[in-house]
């Protein structure tokens, strides 16, 4: 961390720069202070000349979004981000997000400090990050944000802070003609091979990741820097210091076929079943490193917004490069000096580009190596020529990434906690695209560059000042990717990787544009991760290459506990059309999803949708009504569908069927048994004023709502009775909900949202349960159930029992008389959910995230378990399958899967959300819903049908 700087930016929208946390390749990070709520943020901040670069903003907004739906857990939930302006400004707009601080190191510094990690903070480091994954997998995305500067570690447990290629990029260059050239930090054997990176490819990166951190040094750093690449793509990894515990689950994360690599929820289970949180309590950092985390937050909680200079001093002129001279075969071209950029080789673009978004032919394209350079940093001595000389050392600040704090004059270093090893250089081998990626006609072939010679080691660097390292303790030598069958450039190519860039907004076509600018991506050793050497994605052009060569059948993957099964399906609700409102299981047949437009239905066996229904737009969750109808509640009417098509078979309106209340608005559905449902309704009367005295003015009349409590057979259609009740707030329909429904009489609550004033006034602050006469609807008694306020969880059963939220306990109750019959305590904090009664238990649920099981008869506890979701929230809702032997608790994070009977944790679930370039970040919380041997896990659009026991 550092003093802003001279040029840095002051404000971010509402919040006001305190000081520099780190400098990346493609942005800068701000500690922050928000001026409306005082809270302390992180801002990352893009890099001004990158910000005007088309190709880059679409970039940052995209992995800025994944950010959002990925929020909560091991995400820091954004606080904010820069708006685009409807009008540009002269010159690009400022791009910036901010995220909430929390104190953390990165992996790369942390190692320094501390050496590597034992077993256990392994488990955890692996388990959270495995975690991140799951949900950016089950969405069918692709990370590529893991580096050990991207991963930070917590006092809780680790947190991921890039999200995409730009985020994890080990440098990031604006090129003429709107190019951005930005290498990445990682490579793994398909990028070597030419093909697209997968999910799979996100695991060979948690893989080293592990490795790193178990030992501090990779895997792959035993033999001849020229067969780096090889290494990767053939040997296997040297992993014989990780703990023993953990060697398999590593080895097969670094298998080379991607086929043969654990899924990220199968990493999730085997390194830690309960979960990172779970497994973090208590404290997982070493000791160096929690004392150097909980500097950090000294340091940044200390922090005040710097004193605005009037005079600013001259800055000194920029040095102007020299024509960077075109490599010598054999050679390395010379690095630039400490504190400049490390300029892109020629070749690293192709001749003449076009703009972006143009449109192209797919090309043929091939990899050649290139001179050395370090990403975002000054060249390595040993990455130059033997007798070429030693670059100057200006004294001017180091660029990203090199380990060190870079200062402009006249600011004030903050230091880190602890010493640090002596820093090591990180030589790479940049490879690059051809000059030309298409040949004309009669054009005679580039000449082939040879591959680079190893480089001579050097000496040991002496320690320096103490400062963030973000490099790795043991990187790798320089080495060139093998050459395609036909040699380098030739026809058989070089290593082509396809990675998935956001689609752009369609572009004014240019009629001049003969060729698709290429976002080149080169992979580059840095952070300790991979071998020196890369290879180039050229993103848009539409085609990769693709291996021919014969592979032997994967092993099986071991089956573990804590993944959740392979869905049956996945259905998408149609982005075309408004989000889902309500949704139902009919006869464990269909899906029925209604929405502000239309209601569909989903089949269950196969996922797919097989009719939409304009009619039933708005309409309440549907429900069975007998054998062969589905019905549903809309605003104006009820209706009877057909299963097979949705074909309205019958029609019932208010207005028809409820003559005499006219105007009737028919409130949510209160509940339902068999074929009877209970809802509420009101509508409005006139009050004639009272004849005046004599003398006096004759009053106003008066608009008052009515309510009443109905009770309606959907089978034979008709009004069973209807029952006058207060009315609620305006608009004046209470809401109410059926808590239990007994042979004599059903208890109802009414929803605390829709008291009136008067109605809390006399409350104090209780809630009411109301009985109503089965066959008349007639109110039999009111009652209060000790300090159980309004807003409290409530349950029943068929016995009589009431089981309510009191203060941080759940209590039962004779729901007849109120009598207490037991208690169970629940957490220091926290609130308990409604609980589910299933046979002789009841499933209980807490806001502390603890889900468990008591005996309905005395209340002893059976089980507790914890979702192992950071933090808290809302109860997470409860679902028992159909055969009740498993228990579904669903929140706004994930769902977990227990089973019923003793509280085991069978798996979880988490999905990334929304994955559109300009999809809205989904916030909905998780909902799931029995159909006999399957459960549907819905967020918002998207539905899972997992297989269930």
């Amino acid at each position: 961390m550092e003093a802003l700087r001279q040029d840095d930016p002051r404000r971010f929208g509402r919040f006001t720069a305190l000081a520099r946390f780190h400098e990346g390749a493609s942005a800068v990070q701000y500690v922050a202070r928000d001026t409306v709520s005082g809270e302390v943020a992180l801002i990352t901040a893009a890099r001004s000349e990158l910000a005007a670069v088309p190709a880059y903003r679409r970039r940052f907004q995209a992995e800025a979004r994944t950010a959002e739906r990925l929020a909560g857990g091991w995400v820091a939930p954004p606080l904010d981000t820069g708006e685009e302006p409807e009008t540009p400004a002269d010159g690009p707009e400022p791009l910036w997000t901010a995220a909430g601080y929390v104190p953390a190191l990165p992996l790369a510094e942390a190692i320094g400090i501390a050496g590597p990690l034992d077993e256990r903070a392994l488990r955890i480091l692996g388990a959270g990050i495995a975690e991140i994954l799951s949900r950016v997998h089950a969405a069918g995305a692709v990370l590529q944000g893991l580096a050990p500067g991207t991963v930070l570690l917590a006092s809780d447990g680790p947190r991921l802070t890039a999200f995409g290629p730009l985020g994890a990029a080990a440098s990031a260059e604006a090129r003429p003609g709107g190019q951005l050239s930005v290498r990445l930090g990682y490579l793994t054997p398909e990028q070597i091979e030419g093909k697209e990176v997968s999910a799979a490819s996100d695991l060979f990166v948690l893989g080293l990741l592990l490795a790193y951190a178990a030992t501090g040094t990779t895997p792959f750093t035993e033999g001849p820097a020229e067969e780096a690449a090889r290494r990767i793509a053939e040997d296997e990894p040297e992993l014989d210091a990780v703990p023993e515990a953990l060697r398999e689950l590593i080895t097969d994360c670094l298998a080379k076929d991607p086929a043969a690599r654990p899924t990220a929820g199968t990493v999730a289970a085997e390194l830690a079943l309960e979960g990172a949180a779970g497994l973090a309590r208590g404290g997982w950092l070493p000791e160096r490193i929690a004392a150097a985390v909980a500097d950090q937050e000294a340091r940044v909680l200390a922090l005040e917004a710097p004193e605005e200079t009037p005079e600013t001093p001259e800055k000194a002129p920029a040095p102007v490069p020299a024509e960077a001279p075109e490599p010598v075969e054999g050679t390395a071209a010379p690095e630039p000096a400490e504190g400049t950029a490390a300029p892109e080789p020629e070749d690293a673009r192709p001749v003449g580009a076009a703009p972006l978004d143009a449109p192209a032919p797919p090309v043929e394209t091939s990899v050649a190596p290139a001179p050395a350079g370090s990403p975002a940093t000054a060249g390595p001595e040993d990455a130059r020529p033997v007798d070429a000389p030693a670059p100057q050392e200006p004294a001017a600040p180091v660029a990203a990434g090199d380990g060190d704090i870079g200062e402009d004059r006249g600011t004030t270093r903050f230091l880190n906690t602890g010493p640090r090893p002596p820093q090591s250089d990180r030589p790479t081998t940049q490879l690059s695209l051809p000059h030309e990626l298409v040949a004309p006609p009669g054009a005679a072939p580039a000449p082939v560059a040879q591959p680079i010679p190893p480089a001579l080691p050097v000496a040991p660097v002496a320690p320096q000042q103490p400062g963030p390292t973000y490099g790795g303790p043991a990187p790798y030598p320089a080495a060139a990717l093998p050459a395609g069958p036909a040699g380098s450039g030739g026809a058989g190519g070089g290593p082509m990787v396809s990675l998935p860039l956001p689609p752009a907004p369609a572009p004014v076509p240019d009629p001049a544009a003969s060729r698709r600018t290429l976002l080149t991506i080169a992979a580059a050793a840095v952070g300790g991760l991979i071998v020196g050497g890369g290879s180039v994605a050229a993103l848009g052009s539409g085609d990769t290459a693709v291996a021919t060569d014969d592979k032997p059948a994967p092993k099986p993957r071991r089956t573990l506990p804590g993944q959740p099964p392979e869905p049956r399906w996945i259905y998408t609700h149609p982005a075309s059309e408004s989000s889902p409102l309500t949704t139902a299981v009919w006869r464990d047949k269909l899906l029925v999803v209604t929405s502000e437009s239309q209601a569909s239905a989903v089949d269950l066996r196969t996922g797919k949708r097989l009719w939409q229904r304009a009619d039933g737009a708005k309409g309440q969750a549907a429900l069975a009504a007998g054998a062969d109808l589905v019905f549903v509640a809309s605003p104006s009417e009820f209706l009877w569908l057909s299963p097979k098509n949705g074909k309205v078979v019958h029609r019932v309106r208010y207005t028809d069927a409820f003559g005499d209340l006219p105007g009737l608005a028919v409130g949510p559905l209160a509940g339902n048994s068999g074929p009877v449902i209970w809802f509420t309704g009101s509508h409005t009367v006139t009050v004639k004023a009272p004849k005046p005295k004599k003398g006096k003015k004759k009053g106003k009349d008066k608009e008052v709502a009515q309510g009443h409590f109905f009770a309606y057979d959907i089978v034979q259609r008709k009004e069973l009775w209807r029952t006058p009740v207060p009315a609620g707030r305006a608009p004046g329909t209470p809401a109410y909900r059926v808590v239990v429904d007994r042979s004599a009489d059903v208890l109802v609550r009414q929803d605390a949202a829709g008291l009136t004033a008067a109605e809390v006034k006399a409350a104090k602050g209780k809630g009411s349960i109301r009985s109503f006469d089965q066959k008349t609807g007639k109110l039999l008694w009111t009652k209060q159930y000790a300090a159980a306020s309004p807003e409290a969880a409530t349950g029943g059963d068929e016995d009589g029992t009431l089981y309510a939220a009191v203060g941080k306990d759940l209590q039962a109750f004779e729901a007849d008389t109120t009598k207490p019959l037991w208690r169970v305590e629940g957490s220091d904090g926290s609130v308990f959910g409604t609980p589910l009664v299933a046979g002789p238990l009841i499933h209980t649920t807490e806001r502390s995230q603890l889900v468990g099981a008591v005996e309905r008869e005395s209340g002893r506890l059976v089980w507790r378990r914890s979702t192992e979701v950071p933090g808290t929230g809302n109860a997470p809702s409860l679902t028992l399958s159909g055969s009740e032997k498993t228990l579904i608790a669903a929140d706004a994070v994930q769902v977990t899967a227990f089973s019923a009977a003793d509280g085991e944790r069978l798996w979880k679930f988490q999905d990334i959300g929304s994955a559109g370039p300009k999809g809205a970040t989904v916030s909905a919380s998780y909902r799931a819903l029995a159909a006999g041997e399957t459960v549907v896990v819905q967020r918002d659009r998207a539905f899972y049908a997992f297989p269930v026991a």
